[in-house]
C-alpha cells in the first residue's frame, strides 16, 4: 500500500458551506436523499428504496449501541456553567453496563467544559423523580491529559446511574451542529433498533431505517444481523497531524454475539453490508483478531486491534476471510463465550483491503476526518466525485444528513 508516511490529511480536504449542515432530521427518516454509488457510476434517489439497490440475500450488519445523555450541566453559585461530558466508566465498574446498574455512586472520565472555572470542591444539581427532590453532585478527582476523572454521588442512592443520566443528561449532540438539543432529539438523535446503552455519539447511518424500510427488505429476502461498538467522542476528533501517521486514533468498545460470526461465515459470499463506517471498524477488526489467533497460536490473544495492526508484514499472511472468522468462532467455543468483547483502535486509511464488507450504507463526513479517510479507502479518490456530486444537487450532509450507499 502506500506508505502511510505520503498519506496528508490535506488530500482529504473539501469545501463544506455550513449551511449544507442539516441542524434538525427530516421530518420523516425514510425520506432522506440517498446517493448511490457503484463502478464509477452515481445516481440519486431516495432512501426508503434502498432495497431497490440491494440483492436477494444480501447480508445487512447493523450496530445497535444506544446513545446515552452523557452531557451534564452544572451551575456554580457564581453562576458560572460547567458541562461535564461522561466518555467512559472507571469504577466500581470499568463494564459500561454494569457500570449503569451501579447505584449511589461512579467514577468516569469525563471531558470539562468551562474547566477553568472548576478548579476543586463539589458541584450539585438537582431534579425531581417520582415527586422526590433527587440531588447530583460531582467533584473532580484528577486529570490525565485531556480528560478528568469525576466522581458522581447521588440521592436517592437506590437509583442506577443510567437512571440518572436519563432523569438529569442531555442528548450529546455532535458540537458541529452548535445548537442546544430539543426533546425530539431524544428519539431522533437514536436509531429505531438502538438497544444496548454505551454511545456518545449515535451511529447515524442507520438513522434512515424505519419498519417500512425493513418490510420493504425482508420482502426481497435481504438478511438482518446486529453486533455493537459503542461510539465514543473520538469520533469527532479532528485530524490536525499534518501526515495520517501522525494521528492517533481513538478507542472503542465492541461486543459480537457467537451467532453473529456464524452468520458471518455462512453469508461469506452472499455480499456482506456494513451499516455505517462503526459496523464496518467491528467487523474488519473481527477479521484482524482472526487472523492475530491463527499467527500468534496462543490463547492468550486478547481481542484488542491496535490502530496500525492490518500493517504489520507479520499480520499480512494472506489469510482468508473464512479461516479467519473460523478462528474466532473456535476460540469462542473453547472459551465458552456466547458474547465476545473487545475494543478497537483500527483506522482504516486509503490503500486498505477491506476483507469482510462489499458495501458500505453511511452518511457524509466532515472534511480532513478519520471518517472520511474510511471512505477514500473504500471507493478510493471516487470519494471526491460522490461528494462533488451532493454538493451539486442539494444533499444534507453531516449526522442529520442524507445518506449514501456505497457498493464494491
Amino acid at each position: 500500500m502506500k506508505s502511510l508516511k505520503n498519506i496528508t490529511i490535506s488530500e482529504y480536504d473539501y469545501s463544506l458551506p455550513p449551511e449544507r449542515i442539516a441542524q434538525f432530521p427530516l421530518a420523516e427518516r425514510d425520506k432522506s436523499k440517498l446517493l448511490y454509488y457503484k463502478n464509477g457510476k452515481i445516481k440519486e434517489d431516495v432512501f426508503e428504496n434502498i432495497a431497490d439497490f440491494l440483492l436477494e440475500k444480501n447480508l445487512l450488519i447493523f450496530n445497535e449501541t444506544k446513545v446515552i445523555q452523557a452531557r451534564l450541566i452544572f451551575q456554580k453559585e457564581t453562576g458560572a456553567k460547567i458541562e461535564i461530558f461522561c466518555l467512559e466508566p472507571v469504577e466500581p465498574a470499568k463494564e459500561i453496563q454494569l457500570a449503569f446498574q451501579q447505584r449511589s455512586y461512579s467514577v468516569w472520565k469525563c471531558f470539562i467544559g468551562n474547566s477553568k472555572r472548576w478548579k476543586k470542591g463539589q458541584l450539585q444539581k438537582s431534579f425531581e423523580f417520582n415527586n422526590k427532590k433527587c440531588v447530583l453532585t460531582a467533584e473532580r478527582k484528577e486529570q490525565e491529559q485531556s480528560v478528568s476523572l469525576v466522581e458522581f454521588k447521588w440521592e436517592p442512592a437506590d437509583l442506577t446511574f443510567s437512571e440518572i443520566l436519563e432523569l438529569s443528561g442531555l442528548v450529546p449532540l455532535p458540537p458541529y451542529l452548535n445548537r442546544n438539543a430539543v426533546d425530539s432529539d431524544k428519539f431522533r438523535y437514536q436509531t429505531v433498533y438502538a438497544k444496548n446503552n454505551g454511545s456518545v455519539a449515535a451511529p447515524t447511518a442507520g438513522f434512515h431505517f424505519t419498519d417500512k424500510v425493513f418490510r420493504k427488505l425482508k420482502s426481497k429476502n435481504i438478511q438482518f444481523e446486529k453486533l455493537t461498538l459503542h461510539v465514543g467522542a473520538g469520533t469527532f476528533k479532528p485530524v490536525i497531524a499534518e501526515t495520517i501517521q501522525q494521528h492517533e486514533m481513538h478507542y472503542e468498545k465492541m461486543l459480537v454475539k457467537k451467532s453473529t460470526i456464524k452468520k458471518l461465515i455462512e453469508n461469506n459470499e452472499n455480499k456482506i453490508i456494513s451499516v455505517g463506517t462503526t459496523t464496518t471498524r467491528t467487523l474488519e477488526s473481527l477479521y484482524w483478531f482472526g487472523v492475530k489467533l491463527i499467527v500468534e497460536n496462543s490463547p492468550l490473544v486478547e481481542f484488542n486491534i491496535r490502530q496500525w495492526d492490518p500493517y504489520l508484514e507479520k499480520y499480512n499472511q494472506r489469510i482468508s476471510t473464512r479461516d479467519s472468522l473460523l478462528a474466532v468462532l473456535n476460540y469462542m467455543n473453547n472459551s465458552g463465550f456466547e458474547i465476545l468483547t473487545g475494543s478497537t483502535q483500527l483506522m482504516i486509511v486509503p490503500g486498505y483491503d477491506f476483507k469482510i464488507i462489499n458495501g458500505i450504507i453511511t452518511n457524509f463526513h466532515q472534511p480532513k476526518s478519520t471518517l472520511l479517510l474510511l471512505i477514500a479507502a473504500f471507493i478510493g479518490d471516487d470519494w471526491r466525485t460522490a461528494y462533488d456530486f451532493a454538493l451539486a444537487n442539494n444533499f444534507r450532509f453531516l449526522s442529520y444528513g442524507d445518506s449514501c450507499l456505497f457498493l464494491m
